[in-house]
Formats: structure tokens, C-alpha cells, sequence
């Protein structure tokens, strides 16, 4: 054999094993669903986890990788995982909201959610799409840019990931079991979480999340918000923030001292350590500038500089005010898509479709209810209060199943009113599995506004299967002559959860370019229990690769 062919084995063999730097990855996780008992805030409780682990293992990839993840029920719920900010291109089927994309997956069965991580980088998250069950069920996904890319930030020394959440002393689902049957709204939490721990709380020294740091090195930490029902707002003692990322989409760099960050939402921000020495406390602690009740119990955690003994007092930082609407607004105003050569801001200019969607909630009656006078307290888009099907919706569209939706989903409000004031004298909503249903590729404009209806409230609003671009915000009620005028159609904030200010609206713009059905909903978990959720039709395209993927055959069954 020559030698040019004994080169050219060793290097087909050697590529076979050594993949070359431009091509993508199958990645093969399990995740074993199982109870664990855990212990927070001085007491025990079973907890649904996956692998044993609070919060749970965290997924890296690259870019383009493929992920194959094995999900495994050993508990007594029903299950599903999404993996949020997925775009999931063609494989709804992997999406994971339960009744949505698929049925959950039943005590004692598997499902492998299969999907492709195509032009994604950046820090996303999973957790369980059923129930109340992602108080504990969620874990973060770090989307590594591709081998030999580097990030349009300067390089840091290492990385952390920070995942907030929220606890409960109670059982989750038996909380909001209760407000349902009673018709009013759940208990707050107990306390809030840094990477599974609270800090030190009242009549419990609970132990903190230590974040050990070297000075003059500088820290990409990936944070997360997790929790159930609270937006967030993160500190670290004489430290400045310099926010790089959100929602695994690069942002034009700025600095501050305050992240905000509501529940479904990803932040990454650099952090130099800059201190000679000192341990530094971390704070995360609720905003909410609405007469809402919240959890008002602060995490803490601490940075602890190598070499400081760990007797040094803690540097102390207060966090902002609860309803510090000014620096949540002058976090959300300052930012922007990066928008550069590589990573452009690509904003649709012409609509096919203007939408107006209301958000807010709704009383509607309730025989049952005594504890909230025979009527219970509901949440709506357009007056409509989702019911969720018995079947999944995406299946009864893929095999063309009657009687399961329809697609006649208000593109307006039923009625017009004023609608940040609230004063409207029938808080009644509509009920039904109502769809709206877009063709494949068509561009949308939708106004997302706030109602005051009962209280007005900040909701971070998530949609699946797309990131969208934020051209415009205020206070009051949107004004289509006025407010059009002042868009960012240049580099807006791209994102996949974007909060409705209180008393306010958003507007968003989006392509779908993506088949399938595609749920839409508060990320406040009560308000989407209430109906505050309603999912897009997107119709397949022409093309080869425009139609949705044929369900995998271990799709779960209802």
C-alpha cells in the first residue's frame, strides 16, 4: 500500500474521531426524573428533580450540535420538558409544553426529545412544562459559539452559571391545587434562590451559594431566571456589570450596577474582579411595582475573593426597592441588538399580519369558589381564557384531528375600552381553545398591551419556536398614529420573553418562518394556570425544507 494511501487513512480515521472544527455534534443526556428529599429554610420536603439534583444538570452544546436527550418518569405526574429559546425549526415535536407540542410523558414511560441547535449560541434553559412542577425541574443550557469562534466581547478568564428561582416550604402543586379550588391566588414563595440556596433568612442560617473569584480575572456569568412568579432584580456588592447577551442573542455592551430579570428570561453579563481582596454579598430580590403581594424575602449569596479568610466580614450592598420602576426602565431601555456584520438585527419592515393582543385578568363565576365569593379570579389574552385541550394540539393538526381547536383567535380586542384604567364594569372572560393561524413565512406586528382590569402587572410573555424583535414600548394605552413614530426598527432588542410594563404595552415583530404550533403565554406560572396562553397556527411552506418534521415514533400518547 502506498504511502499517500496510508496518509489518507490515517486521516479519514482520525477526523472519524476527531471531528473537524466546522462540524456539529450528536450529545447524548439522560435525565432520570425522580423524587429526592431536600432540605431548605430548615425543613424537609420531597421534590420532583432531575438525577437527584437541585436545581438540575446543565447542558452544554455548540452551536449546530444535535441534542439527544433521554427523559425518563419515575414519579407519580404526568411530564414535559421544554427547552426554552429552542427555535426548534421544523421539530415542534421536542418543543415540550405539555397539551401543546406533544402529551405529557406518563408515570413509568421515556421520550427522547431530539433537536438540532441550529445558528443558536448563548445561554438558554430547560425546565418542566406541566403543572407547577418547574418550581424545582429546570437546569441551564449553555450554547457554546462554534470551535474557533470567539464572542464579540473581549474573551473572559472563566464562566459561571447563576440560576434563580423561588421555594416553597408547602408542596407546589398542593399550593396552587388550593387557589384553584379556592379561587384566589396562590401563596407567595417562602424564599428566593441563587443556584439552589436562599443565604441566611430569618430563624434558618441557611447556607449561600459562594462564588470564589481571583482578582483581576474577569467572569461571564450566565444568569437565569427560573423563578415561578417573580421578576428579579440581581446585585453584587462594589461591583459594576457589563451586559454582553440576552436570551442567547448578543447585545450592544453596556454597563450597570442592577440586572433586571424576569422569569423565563437569560442575562449573560461580564464581571471583573476587581478588589484586591473581600468577600462581596450577591443579592436577588423582587421587583413588582404593582399592589401585588410577592415573595419580599431577599438571596443572598457572596463573592468571595481567593486568599480573604473566610472570618472577613461581608461587604454589604441593599438591593433596589421593590417598585423601582426607574431602574428596571433604565435596564430595559438600554438594551439593544448588537446588530454588526456578523450578527445582524434582521427586523421586518413590511407586516403581513397587525395584531392586538390585551393582557390582563379577568373574575368569572364560580358556584364552588367560597373563599373568593362564588367567583374565581382568571387571566386572558383578548378576553379569551385558554383552555388547555385533552389532546395535544400539535399532533391533532399534524394528522388533521377535528373538534380539538379551532382557528378564529381574535386578532383584536372583543371590546374596546380604556384599557390601562381598567375600569370596565363586566370583568367576565371568554373560555375556548382558540388558535390564531398564520401562513409560512408571513411577518407580524403585535401590540402587546396591559389592562388594568383587577390590577395592572408586569407580564414577561414568552413565545415558543421564535426569537422577536422589541421596536417600541410605553406607559398607557397604545396610540397606532402616535406611537409607530418613535419605533427602533435599526437595532431593537431581539429576544424570546420580553415584560409588558405595567399599565403599559410592548410591541413586537417576528417572521414565521418556523412550522408548527407554537404556544404563547405568560411566564408568570399562575397567570398561565389562570389562561393567560394561547398558541400560533404557522402553516408549512412550499419548499423542501419549510414543512414540519414527521413525529418521532416514541412521541408520547395521551
Amino acid at each position: 500500500m502506498g504511502s499517500h494511501m496510508v496518509w489518507f487513512l490515517f486521516l479519514v480515521s482520525f477526523f472519524s474521531v476527531f471531528p473537524t472544527p466546522s462540524e456539529s455534534m450528536v450529545r447524548h443526556y439522560k435525565f432520570n426524573v425522580v423524587m429526592k428529599n431536600t432540605t431548605r429554610l430548615c425543613s424537609s420536603k420531597p421534590i420532583v428533580t432531575v438525577n437527584g439534583r437541585y436545581p438540575g444538570p446543565t447542558i452544554y452544546a455548540r452551536e449546530d450540535d444535535t441534542l439527544l436527550i433521554k427523559v425518563v418518569n419515575h414519579v407519580k405526574y404526568n411530564l414535559s420538558i421544554h427547552w426554552h429559546g429552542v427555535r426548534q425549526v421544523r421539530t415542534g415535536w421536542a418543543d415540550g409544553p405539555a397539551y401543546i407540542t406533544q402529551c405529557p410523558i406518563q408515570p413509568g414511560q421515556v421520550y427522547t426529545y431530539n433537536y438540532t441547535l441550529t445558528g443558536q449560541r448563548g445561554t438558554l434553559w430547560w425546565h418542566a412544562h406541566i403543572l407547577w412542577l418547574r418550581a424545582t425541574v429546570y437546569g441551564a443550557l449553555v450554547i457554546l459559539p462554534k470551535r474557533g469562534v470567539p464572542y464579540p466581547f473581549p474573551k473572559p478568564d472563566h464562566e459561571k452559571v447563576i440560576v434563580l428561582g423561588e421555594w416553597w416550604k408547602s408542596d407546589t402543586e398542593n399550593i396552587i391545587n388550593e387557589a384553584l379550588k379556592s379561587g384566589l391566588a396562590p401563596n407567595v414563595s417562602d424564599a428566593h434562590m441563587i443556584n439552589g440556596h436562599p443565604g441566611p433568612v430569618t430563624n434558618c442560617p441557611s447556607q449561600g451559594y459562594k462564588l470564589s473569584v481571583e482578582n483581576g480575572k474577569t467572569y461571564l456569568l450566565r444568569l437565569v431566571n427560573a423563578a415561578l412568579n417573580e421578576e428579579l432584580f440581581f446585585k453584587v456588592a462594589g461591583h459594576i456589570f457589563t451586559v454582553v447577551e440576552v436570551d442567547a442573542v448578543y447585545v450592544k455592551p453596556f454597563k450597570t450596577e442592577t440586572v433586571l430579570i424576569a422569569p423565563g428570561q437569560t442575562t449573560n453579563v461580564l464581571l471583573t474582579a476587581s478588589k484586591s481582596a473581600g468577600k462581596y454579598l450577591v443579592t436577588a430580590s423582587p421587583f413588582m411595582d404593582a399592589p401585588i403581594a410577592v415573595d419580599n424575602v431577599t438571596a443572598t449569596a457572596t463573592v468571595h475573593y481567593s486568599g480573604t479568610l473566610s472570618s472577613s466580614p461581608t461587604i454589604l450592598t441593599l438591593p433596589p426597592p421593590q417598585n423601582a420602576t426607574s431602574i428596571a426602565n433604565n435596564f430595559t431601555k438600554s438594551l439593544r441588538s448588537l446588530n454588526s456584520k456578523k450578527y445582524p438585527a434582521l427586523v421586518p419592515t413590511t407586516i403581513d399580519h397587525h395584531l392586538f393582543f390585551t393582557v390582563g385578568l379577568g373574575l368569572n363565576a364560580c358556584p364552588t369558589c367560597k373563599a373568593g365569593n362564588g367567583s374565581r379570579v382568571v387571566a386572558s389574552i383578548n378576553n379569551v381564557t385558554f383552555i388547555m385541550p385533552q389532546t395535544a394540539l400539535l399532533p391533532a393538526h399534524y394528522f388533521n384531528t377535528s373538534g380539538v381547536f379551532t382557528t378564529d383567535f381574535p386578532k383584536n380586542p372583543p371590546h374596546v375600552f380604556n384599557y390601562s384604567g381598567g375600569s370596565v364594569t363586566n370583568m367576565a372572560t371568554e373560555t375556548g381553545t382558540r388558535l390564531y393561524k398564520l401562513p409560512y413565512n408571513t411577518t407580524v406586528q403585535l401590540v402587546l398591551q396591559d389592562t388594568g382590569v383587577i390590577s395592572p402587572e408586569n407580564h414577561p410573555v414568552h413565545l415558543h419556536g421564535f426569537n422577536f424583535f422589541e421596536v417600541g414600548r410605553g406607559l398607557g394605552n397604545f396610540n397606532s398614529t402616535k406611537d409607530p413614530k418613535n419605533f427602533n426598527l435599526i437595532d431593537p432588542v431581539e429576544r424570546n420573553t420580553i415584560g409588558v410594563p405595567s399599565g403599559g404595552w410592548v410591541v413586537i415583530r417576528f417572521r414565521a418562518d418556523n412550522p408548527g404550533v407554537w404556544f404563547m403565554h405568560c411566564h408568570l406560572e399562575v397567570h398561565t394556570t389562570w389562561g393567560l396562553k394561547m398558541a400560533f397556527l404557522v402553516e408549512n411552506g412550499k419548499g423542501p425544507n419549510q414543512s414540519i418534521l414527521p413525529p418521532p415514533k416514541d412521541l408520547p400518547k395521551c
